[in-house]
């Protein structure tokens, strides 16, 4: 599957534990925007069994120091 990440917006991670940094490998993205729509299900499966490197990215960029 081919995901243009800069596309994603409205990121919702749930499952961020403080005791697992700086891996976080349990975080996982519940809800999120592609575009102008929402991200289907599928879409968000495919990111979060391929491309943890994005979401523990997005952890580290926009939630952590906030």
């Amino acid at each position: 599957m081919k995901i243009d990440f800069s596309k994603i917006s409205n990121v919702e991670i749930e499952n961020i534990q403080m005791y697992d940094y700086p891996d976080f490998c349990d975080a996982f993205i519940a809800s999120a925007d592609y575009g102008n729509e929402e991200m289907n299900e599928e879409m968000i499966n495919y990111i979060n069994d391929n491309e943890y490197g994005f979401v523990n990215e997005y952890i580290h960029d926009n939630q952590l120091y906030c």
